[in-house]
Formats: structure tokens, sequence, C-alpha cells
């Protein structure tokens, strides 16, 4: 039951035409599961004979995650904008259909809904596509002959593609119908029952890198105080997480590196960059305690990044030694997304407490 529950955490549907071992562990363990989810979470789990499809409320306004595009970068407000108008040309589709038609049905649907698209160019194929590729890897798309990848490249490449209109009905959460505006279906998606204060800060600890008391309401961080070592056994019991407890707040780690759609630290020179920036950050503004939240100077971190690239800069990928602006703002990024830092309300940078683990420590020699 941990591995099924762990994937359902990571990818939130499964369809038993894509991975048929899994849907059937899901399914052997169904009640089970969607006890254990509705009662630690709060989170919907519904499974039939073709998918299964847990409802994970969001945690509000601020703190959403972006869908990811194949090659690791985030989805685009355009990406969205077709990923939406594809989804509302497939519901009334048939079963089968060519990739030209759903094309032509997009602009379609856009016109009728007021959404303006741009014309026919090399940037509007590529969100298409980007679009069509998330549909495919959740399964509510198949390529039956020819691939949507090579269509933002030659418009005339065709593709036959099959659609799995009960997939594509479910993926919201909440029905749009009951939905006015998009801060309302945010809302909606998140809320909560007032009482149920466990459900927000478990919540948290799963879907977050860190959790930072200072974060959380008074009736939340008196929650967490008393119960984290409980939380800590069974977390680590039923989803092998492990719980880091410190005076600033939690962080849940997978041993496994297999939960976190972001990972830290990790390869490449945007990975090695942001440690090194880290390291350099803690070291030099060493924010501790409960709160530990430190300004970080205006220009503190371009001139960390700069200097790094000026001494790594023989080892590190063109496009960022080629590009110091977007490696700071990468970096920059990264250490909010994973919790070392954060952003005042002018949007300036704060440095975190948690960053502290991440100091330069010094060694001993005996």
């Amino acid at each position: 039951m941990n591995d099924a529950a762990r994937h359902l955490l990571r990818t939130p549907v499964v369809m038993a035409a894509v991975e048929p071992d899994l849907h059937r562990e899901v399914r052997r363990h169904e009640e089970e599961l969607a006890r254990f989810f509705r009662g630690y979470l709060g989170y919907r789990l519904q499974t039939d004979a073709r998918m299964a499809r847990l409802y994970k409320a969001g945690l509000g306004p601020g703190t959403g995650r972006p869908f990811l595009r194949r090659d690791r970068s985030t989805f685009t407000p355009r990406d969205y904008t077709y990923l939406v108008l594809v989804c509302a040309v497939l519901l009334s589709t048939r079963s089968q259909v060519l990739l030209s038609a759903v094309a032509s049905e997009v602009r379609q649907a856009a016109a009728e809904a007021g959404v303006e698209l741009g014309g026919d160019t090399l940037t509007e194929r590529r969100a298409l596509v980007h679009a069509l590729r998330k549909l495919l890897e959740w399964g509510a798309l198949t390529e039956d002959a020819g691939s949507v990848a090579d269509y933002a490249e030659d418009p005339s490449k065709e593709a036959l593609l099959w659609v799995e209109r009960d997939l594509i009905r479910s993926l919201v959460a909440v029905p749009l119908r009951e939905i006015d505006d998009p801060a309302e279906l945010v809302r909606r998606a998140s809320e909560i029952d007032p009482e149920s204060v466990r459900h927000a800060v478990r919540r948290k600890i799963v879907e977050q890198p860190v959790v930072m008391l200072a974060d959380l309401s008074a009736a939340e961080a008196a929650w967490l105080r008393q119960n984290q070592r409980r939380e800590a056994q069974i977390l680590e019991d039923n989803l092998g997480l492990r719980l880091e407890i410190r005076a600033e707040g939690v962080a849940a780690f997978d041993p496994l590196d297999e939960l976190s759609d972001v990972r830290f630290p990790r390869e490449g020179t945007l990975g090695q960059a942001a440690l090194l920036a880290v390291a350099a950050l803690a070291e030099a503004l060493a924010p501790a305690g409960p709160a530990g939240d430190v300004p970080v100077p205006a220009g503190m971190l371009e001139a960390v990044v700069g200097g790094l690239l000026a001494e790594h800069a023989a080892r590190w990928s063109k496009d960022y030694t080629e590009a110091p602006a977007r490696l700071v703002a990468d970096v920059r990024d990264l250490l909010v997304a994973m919790g070392l830092a954060g952003e005042a309300g002018d949007a300036s940078l704060l440095l975190r407490a948690v960053a502290a683990r991440y100091a330069p420590q010094p060694e001993i020699r005996r």
C-alpha cells in the first residue's frame, strides 16, 4: 500500500492502460488508501476499472507549483491557456481525432470564449504542443500514429490521437459550473474545514519542502509543536518520509528521492550555483532562531553569483555563463521554491533559518 500511496502523491492520476500494475495495486488497497488520504490529509480518492484519481486540495493563493514541460522548464501563461482550451475541445470531440482538427477547434473555441491567440507561429504551436504533451503524460491522450512533438516545427505534420474523455472530465477538482472567476476556483480547491487544523498542517508538511512555524497560524503552530513526534512516525510508516524537526520548523525528506518535483541539492549548473550561493549567504548572514529570516542586502545575491561565475565559468553551461542575470534569477527562484529563501512584501529577498544547514562547516584537524 505504501508504494501506491507514494505514487499517488507524486502522480495523482493512474491510468490502467498506462500503468496496469500500479492501477491494480491501487484497486487492491483502494479502501485502505481512501481511508488514509481522507483521514490524514483530507484528500479524496476516486477509483474505477480504468483509472485512479487522487483529488489533492491546494494550499491556497501564492502556494501553487507550476506544471513542468518535458525539459523541466515551467509552463508559461500561454501554455496554461492552451491546456484549458484543449481540454474544453476534447470533452466534446470524438474518441479518435486528428491533431490538425484539435488545433483548428482550439482556435475556434478561443474565438468563442473571447481569448485572443496569436497567429500560426512557432511560439503558438509550441504552446499547443506543451499542452498536448502534458495530457499525453497524464494518459488523457494517446498517440496512435505520428507525434505531436513534430507539429511545432512543421504544422503540416499529422498525428492520430485517442482521447480519454472521462479522465479529462475528472482533471478539475471543483465543478467549473460552480465557479465565477479564477480566484474562486483557487479558494474552493484549497478550502478546508475550519476545525481541521491537522489537515492544513499535514498538507504543508507533505507538499512543501519546509514548514516554518513563523508561517503558520497560532493554532497550526501549537498543533505542530504538540504532535510533531507522532507525525514523524506516521509519515515514516505510511509514506516513507523522514521528518527533520528543528526549533524554527520541520522538513520532510524522502530517502528514495522520488516525491519531489524539484530536487535540491542537484546536479547541473543551476544546482551547483544555488548550493554554493546559499552556502555563501548562510555563512555571511548567519540566519538562526525560530523566526530566523534575515534580509539579503540589495545586490548581494548578484555579487555572490557573479563571483561563482568567475570561478566556475569554464565548467558551467554557456546558457548561464553568457546570461548572468538569468542565472541569478533562476538561483533566486530555486532557493525560494525550496523554502531556503523567501520574499518580503517589497519583493526583497529573505534568507530563512533553514538555510543555515548548508553553511560551511569548519573541519577540525587533530
